[in-house]
């Protein structure tokens, strides 16, 4: 795992520059450095290393082909390399003088100058963000891998074209204007997140997933980003892999029988965790104790010659710590269990790592033990195995099952008269607790509170989907002057209304949200982190298992469970749904509050411009009397004033 960064143009040639660039993000990569450019081609290429497959000289970058042709910054693990190294020598397109080690990187190299980017793309079984260099034809391909596990921004300073693997690489060029664009604000306030291709800074944008950005000296500088299709004045950015249509080819050829699913899913998986835990370095795995890790690491104990190596946090406040959960299914697998309980007072403390790790307002509460995870596991490895991608896949999240059925019940009744309730929805929360007996204080009620206004404003599927992913659904986003954030095109042929949502996530929640947490938060301490149900194999055997092999009986990821109950006995597993979370709701009304009251006060947000005063404070005066839980919208506009106070300089956009 490494960290990338570049330039094209006029400046792209200053090693100065390019190590001004790479030195903020040596955290990806602290082993190693260097850069290497081309004057005459106005080309630059930086490079940070965190050494995992040959730990040698011989794996340093940037690193040139055989030939000479190619120069590539690259960023990732490809698992199937070994593969690929053999078909290349099966064909004769070997190194004529041999190898100089057994790097990924120059399997990739050779590849892409045996089989060209696009058929090298095709092979790679893997994770990750490159730049690539082509002499011959003096063009830069910037490639995102199919999922989005590793992050790639780019965006023109001037004339010069800038890419790097994290925004504090651009944030250190000179001339850089870091002017805040809010649009990226409405999406974060409505999701928790910057959905791509924005970023936080207007002209800087994500790569999207699965694409390649082609460009050549000269090209026009861009204020907004090019639609995947364009190829106009020195750029052309295209889709070498396409999810949407590996669920619609799943779709036209379903699996028949839930037997075959399980073999297929469990031989799928099992060849993704073996590619993976491959490594010059000690490797291990996250375990929570839910279903997606605990799978993952059941078939990794399968695979592996002695015990996994195994990591979870606990919480001391109640209906927070799933750490007994973890402990009992590690001893029930065998694994070589480490956990470590943290306090509240330590969680708090990782509030101000948050804007340096993150480079933008990014809003996912859970960002904060991701962390400490991450953390806890570095003192042992280099690698570590998550279970993130399987409720994508399979169904797992609450709205693909609550979001269909909920629809199933309002589609019969009139708009018209569904219309009527709508008051209910704005009664004060404390009115719906009265109903709820169970779990965290306010949270069933809240959920009454939002189905109701759910019930009285949807008018399809997706305002039911939209109802699940945005915090202001049915009301106006609090940014001023912002747009409506544009929704995930769910238009899938044939589909049912759960993997329609389960495609929403994830074409937006999973690289945007899920993936960019976890690389982030692993990241800032030099741990690479891989994804087994993300191998892109598996998820075109998951596109072909029925949505009801899927969700069934009010539960989803039903495929997931009965595999792992061939290794782990349900009674440790089967449990509700609880995410990785920490109490931020309570926070805000006891430890954190004079925090949030500085960030949320009327002056502090009229002096930033950003915010609908009146809508934002309304909102944390009803969460602190306990009338609404408004945990996650506040969160966002939280992290949004902690991230401007950590710039120390930025400039707003004007309102459009």
């Amino acid at each position: 795992m490494c960290g990338i960064a570049g330039m094209m143009g006029p400046r792209a040639a200053d090693e100065r520059l390019l190590g001004q660039m790479a030195d903020p993000i040596r955290h990806r990569g602290p082993d190693d450095g260097g850069v290497w450019t081309d004057a005459e081609a106005g080309i630059g290429l930086a490079h940070r290393r965190l050494a995992i497959v040959d730990l040698s000289p011989h794996g340093a970058q940037p690193m040139a082909s055989a030939s000479g042709r190619f120069v590539l910054s690259y960023n990732g693990e490809v698992y199937n390399h070994r593969d690929l190294r053999a078909e290349l020598e099966a064909a004769g397109a070997a190194p004529p003088s041999g190898w100089r080690g057994h790097s990924d990187t120059e399997t990739l190299l050779e590849g892409i100058a045996h089989w060209g980017l696009a058929g090298t793309l095709e092979r790679a079984t893997g994770m990750f963000a490159l730049a690539v260099w082509d002499k011959a034809t003096r063009t830069l391909s910037l490639v995102r891998d199919r999922f989005g596990e590793k992050p790639l921004y780019y965006g023109w300073i001037g004339k010069d074209l800038v890419f790097a693997s994290e925004l504090k690489s651009i944030r250190a060029l000179p001339g850089f204007a870091a002017e805040i664009e809010r649009e990226a604000v409405a999406g974060l306030a409505a999701r928790s997140y910057i959905p791509a291709p924005l970023s936080i800074y207007r002209g800087i944008f994500k790569l999207m997933p699965g694409c390649v950005l082609e460009v050549v000296p000269g090209a026009a500088p861009r204020q907004s980003a090019p639609p995947v299709g364009t190829a106009e004045q020195g750029l052309k950015l295209s889709r070498y892999w396409d999810y949407r249509q590996v669920i619609a080819d799943g779709l036209s050829d379903p699996i028949a029988s839930e037997g075959e699913a399980l073999e297929a899913v469990e031989a799928s998986l099992r060849q993704a965790i073996a590619d993976q835990a491959v490594a010059d370095v000690p490797v291990g795995a996250f375990l929570s104790g839910g279903f997606d890790s605990s799978t993952v690491v059941a078939l990794y104990q399968k695979v592996s010659s002695g015990p996994v190596r195994t990591y979870s946090i606990g919480f001391t406040e109640a209906g927070f710590d799933e750490a007994p959960h973890a402990k009992a299914v590690a001893a029930h697998l065998g694994t070589d269990h480490s956990e470590l309980y943290v306090t509240p007072a330590e969680a708090r403390e990782v509030l101000p790592l948050l804007p340096a790790m993150y480079d933008e307002p990014f809003a996912d509460s859970s960002q904060i033990p991701t962390y400490l995870v991450s953390r806890f596991a570095k003192s042992e490895v280099t690698v570590a195995l998550t279970g993130d991608g399987g409720d994508e896949l399979f169904g797992g999240y609450n709205r693909h099952v609550i979001g269909p059925a909920l629809w199933q019940r309002l589609a019969p009744v009139p708009a018209a008269l569904r219309a009527l309730g709508r008051p209910l929805g704005s009664l004060p929360q404390r009115w719906f607790e009265l109903l709820v007996q169970s779990g965290p204080k306010g949270n069933g009620a809240a959920r009454i509170a939002k189905g109701l206004k759910v019930a009285t404003s949807a008018r399809s599927p997706d305002d039911v989907y939209r109802s699940f992913i945005d915090e202001w659904a049915f009301e106006a986003n609090p940014v001023l002057g912002a747009h409506p954030v544009p929704d995930v095109p769910l238009n899938l042929e044939g589909a049912s209304p759960a993997e329609r949502m389960m495609l929403g996530d994830a074409l937006g929640y999973l690289p945007d949200d899920i993936l960019c947490k976890v690389d982030r938060a692993s990241m800032a301490v030099s741990l690479e982190t891989r994804v087994p149900f993300l191998d892109h194999r598996l998820a075109a055997v998951a596109a072909r298992v029925p949505i009801g092999m899927k969700i069934a009986d009010g539960r989803g990821k039903q495929i997931v469970r009965k595999l792992l109950n061939r290794y782990v006995p349900s009674e440790l597993t089967d449990r509700p749904k609880a995410g990785f979370g920490i109490p931020v709701g309570e926070w805000l009304r006891g430890p954190l509050k004079e925090w949030a009251d500085d960030l949320l006060s009327e002056e502090r947000l009229r002096r930033t411009g950003m915010f609908d005063v009146a809508a934002i404070r309304r909102r944390y005066e009803s969460h602190q009397a306990g009338h609404r839980d408004s945990t996650v919208a506040l969160w966002s506009v939280l992290m949004f004033e902690s991230w401007l106070e950590a710039q120390g300089s930025a400039t707003l956009a004007d309102a459009a």
